[in-house]
């Protein structure tokens, strides 16, 4: 049965939708660059940070990211290399961040056991506890309603009004493994399981969480993470098969492409502007761009070995990741010079 806390806002928040879920593509996305354009670069940060995920700030100049290692949140500038670090409390384990509509950071916190929010201007930090002891969580997206929804390994699904402070959690289909998880352009909201290996569905109706499951081709795949195209197309990393995974909600209907490679293992995806597929691959040690247009793959090896990018995200010609084995953030530049 889900399970419902409130907390107590000291302000209020007028939650409006996010950019993202207002501003669906309806252009044809510009075409990929040659693979001769694509620039990696990366940043160090202090060093045991572990930095896990990241998101491009609302300025359009900072870079979050969260340092599960040391239990902050930092900021990184990347024209001068400036960091900036905020704690936030004893026992954090940050490891999902992302940028709300109001915004500010909003951060899945697995040692609070609470999502976090930051707010960007002040700093200040609100603290919304979720009612699943040990819920691991992962990583969360915000709905057309402004709903934040997380995920948690331990077999959770949550949902977090923010203007009334209500966190409801209910268990996970076929138990632990709930991990990546992304809305739509539409706001549809969509996540998947590692250890189940399935795609799940969660839907909000009157404080109570009903989710769909759809399993991909390849049984025991190990689902790690998802994104939306600006079609609303699902694109989804396979742990444990190599591959990334295609999945259109109204037909209904899978595809699937090996990485490159003897031993690809697929772990974070993120689909850019033009949409291009990227995913991390450990086993190579690199990162993966794939064009669903021409089905082909471009691979660019990361300078430090065991590099460990475990999520991806990006804003208009670059991508970003953490490289959470070598305590560093990484860039790619995806347009040619001009």
């Amino acid at each position: 049965m889900p399970t419902t806390r409130r907390h107590i806002l000291t302000t209020s928040l007028a939650f409006a939708l996010s950019p993202r879920l207002t501003s669906a593509q309806t252009a044809t996305p510009e075409p990929s660059p040659p693979d001769s354009c694509l620039a990696l670069k990366t940043y160090p940060v202090p060093a045991g940070e572990h930095p896990h995920d990241v998101a491009p700030a609302a300025d359009g100049r900072h870079i979050w990211y969260t340092g599960q290692g040391s239990g902050v949140l930092g900021s990184l500038d990347p024209t001068t290399g400036k960091i900036d670090r905020i704690p936030l409390g004893e026992g954090s384990a940050p490891h999902g961040v992302i940028v709300g509509s109001d915004g500010n950071a909003w951060v899945t916190d697995g040692g609070l056991n609470a999502i976090v929010k930051v707010d960007a201007a002040t700093k200040e930090i609100a603290s919304y506890p979720v009612p699943s002891p040990s819920a691991n969580l992962n990583t969360a997206a915000f709905d057309r309603d402004g709903a934040l929804w997380f995920t948690g390994q331990s077999g959770i699904v949550g949902h977090l009004d923010p203007t009334t402070g209500d966190v409801t959690v209910v268990d996970s289909p076929r138990g632990r493994g709930p991990y990546g998880v992304d809305a739509t352009p539409a706001g549809d909201v969509w996540f998947v399981s590692l250890a189940g290996s399935y795609l799940g569905r969660p839907t909000y109706d009157n404080g109570a969480i009903a989710i769909a499951t759809f399993d991909p081709p390849t049984a025991g795949a190990g689902t790690r993470r998802v994104w939306s195209d600006s079609h609303g197309i699902l694109w989804i990393s396979e742990w444990n098969a190599g591959q990334v995974a295609r999945f259109d909600p109204a037909s209904q209907t899978w595809h699937e492409w090996k990485l490159p490679g003897d031993h690809p293992q697929a772990y974070a995806v993120y689909v850019d502007e033009r949409d291009d597929v990227w995913l991390s691959d450990f086993g190579a040690n690199a990162l993966v761009r794939f064009d669903p247009d021409t089905e082909s793959f471009a691979a660019l090896p990361l300078p430090d070995p065991n590099a460990a990018v475990r999520q991806l995200l990006g804003r208009p010609d670059e991508v970003w990741g953490a490289e959470s084995g070598a305590d560093k953030l990484v860039l790619v530049h995806t347009s040619c010079p001009s």
